[in-house]
């Protein structure tokens, strides 16, 4: 334990934290501090969802809306761009909090929306259609006939730990975190808790890396803690490079506070006075709020020199990336981080032992690091409660694909992921059947239906030759060709892969030109082609495991997944895409054929105008025919033809 005799006590310290000096947290752990100053609680507040995804679906047309409504009214609303909230298949959200009652939720607010909503939550009518439901607070009043929030079924069966604030609070607004015992778990550490024992409860708590890796992070930590060094590093991993993916940027949008904390806190646990947060450049929007974050964190006291008096320094540094994937992998974002190319290197020796400028430094991703606080403010049990017996926690994942609610999820390890894809995310739209899921990114691998009720955690997902990754979930349906999504992950890998070593740079090269030749026709075949499409075939187990055997690096060793998931799966797909040269699902479009049946024609000849290589052929008011030569499966005729009299097969 920290003894308080050894701390020194800064003579200024800034008001908006004078709860979290020893003397006023020592006395009352979950002290609130008054509510940020700019907030008039007699004053309407309306929250606009705007993270990337609100951004994207019409965020700034629908806050343009609202200030047009307002503009020749005396009342003026506090008007508070939040993050997202998850559930991005609502986007744009808006949200009404009228003095005295409980906050509302609306879905899909565009900008011709907004008149409407404001004048009927005015009058105290509330137009279900456009409400997803109510926030659920003491003290504020309910209400009538709307649901809560909590009870929807995308928020009701998800535990958020890491999302909590996420869309709730105002991420460019300190006193926000603040007001919800943000820095609390920062003051718990250096107050009380010295770095061994830091490290200690974090490993107690089985926290996992949440990048992928799934390696204990408190046992990481202390493996730097007690390397001998004069400097000691600290990285955040945002660089998110898995398609799919974007969690990371989510969280940093809606709560940079959270890993501010956390990174801070992890620093403290293995001695750390420099830390950096790497992340891509394509995150323009997280970027300037962790700028902001951290300029509020500095202004504070919580950064800097001697944090909170306890003696403590710490600095914060953003380094963006330049997009590449292989700088996920650790010994690469040390390498860019220095200024060279990022490329990965042998290991041992790992990172924590001589990582950055060959010192010991630990690598954590956003989601990892963001679990922190609440670990060191709850304590170790309160965190492993959740779990199951080697996964402990929560797991947030990216819901995108063929799903009726995409979004952000945050579910406790060891849920079925039925309970995911059915409950949370609303099952498949149209009409559809479930195919699959990819897990994992291009590291992951398919989950079949057969597997639909696996539980989701590090151990049992590998039984099915998929893995957690990083957290991005990407379902597909029954109109989905297997061959076509390894092949997109298989072309992802060979233009990510860094070229060092030959197995992944020419094996991953090679693994996808066979999957090109097993889609391609026999119209685009010549001499020898044919022989060497088998020939292909019958090597891809070798190359695969020689791939996984032999590559330098994790990016490298887990390229042939996709492709081994969805052999393993879909074998009856594959055979069909060898051996018939047909893709059963229409995809592949050398192996798909169109056609036109003729009870159904009625010589329009819309298909004909559309064709772009004058296939089509045919006379007004008789039936058409395609020229199957001169085809290029690009399905303009079916797009157009109102009869569906085209076909393919």
């Amino acid at each position: 334990m920290v003894d308080p005799a050894d701390t020194y006590y800064p003579e200024v310290i800034h008001p908006k934290v004078a709860h979290l000096m020893p003397e006023a947290f020592q006395a009352q752990h979950h002290f609130q501090p008054d509510p940020p100053s700019d907030i008039d609680a007699s004053t309407p507040t309306i929250l606009i969802g705007a993270g990337t995804c609100g951004l994207s679906a019409g965020a700034p047309e629908t806050r343009k809306a609202v200030e047009a409504y307002f503009s020749d009214s005396i009342l003026k609303p506090h008007l508070v761009d939040v993050g997202c909230i998850g559930l991005c298949s609502e986007e744009p959200i808006m949200e009404i909090q009228l003095p005295g009652k409980n906050r509302l939720m609306f879905g899909k607010v565009t900008a011709k929306k907004v008149a409407r909503i404001l004048k009927n939550v005015s009058a105290g009518e509330i137009n279900t259609k456009d409400c997803l439901g109510q926030h659920r607070k003491s003290g504020e009043k309910a209400w009538v006939d709307v649901p809560y929030i909590d009870e929807h079924p995308f928020f009701k069966p998800q535990t958020r730990l890491v999302l909590e604030h996420c869309g709730v609070i105002d991420p460019d607004n300190i006193d926000e975190y603040l007001s919800r015992d943000g820095y609390m778990a920062l003051a718990k550490a250096l107050h009380t808790i010295t770095p061994g024992e830091l490290c200690e409860e974090v490993e107690l708590s089985g926290l996992r890396g949440r990048g992928g890796g799934g390696f204990l992070s408190g046992k990481k930590w202390t493996f730097a803690l007690n390397t001998p060094a004069d400097h000691k590093y600290m990285i955040c991993n945002a660089d998110e490079g898995d398609p799919g993916a974007f969690m990371d940027r989510a969280v940093i949008e809606g709560d940079p506070h959270r890993l501010i904390e956390g990174l801070i806190l992890a620093s403290y646990a293995i001695g750390a006075e420099t830390a950096y947060i790497y992340i891509r450049a394509e995150y323009p929007l997280a970027i300037t709020r962790l700028k902001t974050a951290l300029a509020q964190a500095t202004e504070y006291g919580l950064l800097g020199d001697d944090i909170l008096g306890s003696g403590f320094n710490l600095n914060i540094k953003i380094k963006k990336g330049a997009g590449a994937f292989v700088c996920g992998e650790e010994t690469a974002l040390v390498h860019s981080i220095e200024g060279k190319r990022g490329m990965p290197r042998p290991r041992p020796p790992f990172p924590a032992v001589s990582g950055l400028n060959a010192s010991p430094s630990v690598i954590n991703n956003v989601e990892t690091l963001a679990n922190i606080p609440y670990i060191v403010r709850e304590g170790a049990s309160a965190f492993n409660k959740f779990g199951t017996d080697t996964s402990k926690g929560t797991k947030v994942f990216a819901l995108s694909g063929k799903i009726s609610r995409t979004g952000l999820v945050e579910i406790a390890m060891g849920t079925p992921l039925r309970e995911i894809i059915n409950d949370i995310g609303g099952g498949i739209p149209n009409g559809k059947q479930y195919k699959a899921v990819q897990i994992g990114g291009p590291s992951g691998g398919c989950i079949p239906t057969q597997h639909l009720d696996i539980k989701v955690d590090y151990e049992t997902l590998k039984t099915v030759g998929a893995m957690m990754g990083s957290g991005g979930l990407v379902v597909m349906d029954e109109d989905t060709c297997m061959v076509d999504v390894a092949t997109f992950f298989m072309d992802f890998i060979q233009r990510e892969s860094c070229g060092k070593c030959i197995p992944c740079r020419e094996g991953t090269r090679t693994m996808l030109g066979i999957l090109q030749d097993i889609t391609r026709g026999r119209k685009s075949e010549a001499g020898v082609d044919a022989l060497d499409r088998f020939k292909g075939i019958m090597y891809m187990d070798r190359l695969a495991k020689v791939i996984k055997d032999t590559s330098l690096c994790g990016l490298g060793q887990s390229a042939p997944n996709p492709v081994l998931s969805t052999l393993r799966w879909f074998r009856d797909e594959y055979e069909a895409h060898v051996f018939d040269r047909k893709c059963p699902a229409g995809v592949c479009p050398e192996l798909v054929t169109y056609s036109i049946l003729e009870d159904k024609c009625n010589g329009c000849s819309a298909c004909a105008t559309q064709c772009p290589s004058d296939a089509i052929v045919g006379t007004r008011k008789n039936v058409h025919h395609i020229i199957p030569e001169k085809c290029l499966a690009c399905g303009a005729c079916i797009a157009v033809c109102t009869k569906q009299a085209v076909i393919k097969e």
